[in-house]
């Protein structure tokens, strides 16, 4: 290889003609806007990735109860057969099979002209009492007026103490007549509300909301007073009856709440009413009726519809949980990330029972710490986080 010695005193003067080339690049750089590649060289470093967005859950201390799943059925508070009250032919129907009615609305009409002319005949019973009554009550003015003159021979010699205990009898007769007239009267005028309620009975009322089911019978026919015209179910009042196995029966004291679920998912919360004291020897369970709360939700429900009913296996206690979409399953055990100082800290917890979407937490994790329920899969220990303001 051939090497030129270059003398000290060039090379110098070499910086020296560079030195004024480099400022004046820098200034043109500056003065167009772009910076120069030492300033460049002398920027920050470039920050690291950006903060992964994710979703966040509280860890809370509730009421915890492990449940096993019991089928029921829905069933109709009121329902049955509405009957006439009073015996009549049915002049009309003002129902088909699947109409929906409230209280009071007419089912049928029974042909009132018989229970009219009932009525007539007791109106015309109510008058004659009231003669009657009249005519006693003039009787007994009469006898009282004859004792009375009676009376007021009692201190001459001229007094007829035959004829006095005569008229003091006869004054007796003529009030008991009074007082019958006033009993016959209250007689008629029962039999005149009787054929009053005879009148308001010949049109059948619905007893109840609901809906109508099955028509007994048809206009024309004839009815006996009990006998029944219609058959209608209070889909608006329903109850869950359950057979529930008898060691099941400790966690279902009156009132307390478990959680209902219908075949189409929906969920609802139902109270105890009560545990019928009926075992059935085959199966070994008694039927508990709960109260469910179906608040606006009455679309669609039925008499004798199937629902499950989360029957609580022992006593209610107080535990720690978390949301199962937190935990981590790894080959060492269950991890969770907790959020602290926008920083997604990886933690080991220990589990105990799950219900519903939560699980219990027995050791790792503290009240009011919040976890990553969404993006989690992804993240590695330490990285920073952003919380979605939907957590």
């Amino acid at each position: 290889m051939l090497r030129v010695a270059v003398p000290h005193t060039l090379f110098t003067a070499a910086k020296r003609a560079v030195a004024p080339v480099r400022l004046m690049a820098t200034f043109v750089c500056l003065t167009l806007g772009f910076e120069p590649a030492l300033a460049q060289s002398e920027a920050k470093p470039p920050a690291g990735p950006p903060a992964a967005l994710v979703r966040v859950d509280a860890v809370r201390e509730e009421p915890m109860v492990q449940t096993v799943p019991v089928i029921g059925r829905l069933v109709a508070r009121q329902a049955g057969n509405v009957a006439a009250r009073i015996a009549g032919p049915v002049e009309s129907f003002s129902v088909e099979v699947g109409d929906r009615v409230a209280k009071g609305d007419v089912i049928a009409v029974l042909n009132p002209d018989t229970m009219a002319v009932r009525k007539t005949l007791a109106e015309g019973g109510v008058e004659e009492a009231q003669a009657d009554l009249a005519t006693a009550q003039a009787e007994a003015t009469l006898a009282e007026q004859e004792l009375d003159r009676l009376e007021g021979l009692r201190k001459t010699v001229a007094f007829p103490q035959g004829r006095f205990d005569d008229a003091r009898q006869r004054v007796v007769v003529a009030k008991a007549r009074v007082t019958k007239a006033k009993v016959a009267i209250v007689a008629r005028k029962a039999n005149l509300r009787l054929a009053d309620l005879n009148m308001y009975y010949s049109r059948i009322l619905a007893p109840y909301d609901g809906v109508i089911t099955r028509r007994l019978t048809e206009m024309g026919s004839y009815v006996r007073a009990g006998d029944s015209v219609v058959q209608m179910v209070g889909d608006r009042s329903l109850e869950i009856e359950a057979d529930v196995p008898s060691n099941r029966l400790s966690g279902l004291k009156k009132g307390t709440v478990v959680q209902v679920v219908l075949d189409d998912g929906r969920r609802f919360d139902a109270g105890v009413r009560a545990a019928l004291p009926s075992e059935n020897p085959l199966t070994r369970t008694r039927a508990v009726r709960l109260v469910p709360d179906f608040g606006t939700e009455l679309q669609g429900l039925a008499d004798g519809q199937s629902v499950t009913v989360a029957v609580p296996v022992g006593a209610q206690r107080d535990a720690v949980t978390v949301h199962k979409d937190a935990i981590i399953k790894k080959v060492s055990g269950s991890v969770v990330f907790v959020v602290v100082d926008g920083k997604a800290n990886i933690r080991p917890i220990r589990l105990g029972e799950a219900t519903g979407a939560r699980v219990e937490v027995i050791d790792g994790l503290k009240v009011g710490e919040n976890v990553v329920v969404r993006g989690n899969e992804r993240l590695q220990p330490g990285a920073a986080v952003r919380v979605d303001g939907g957590s």
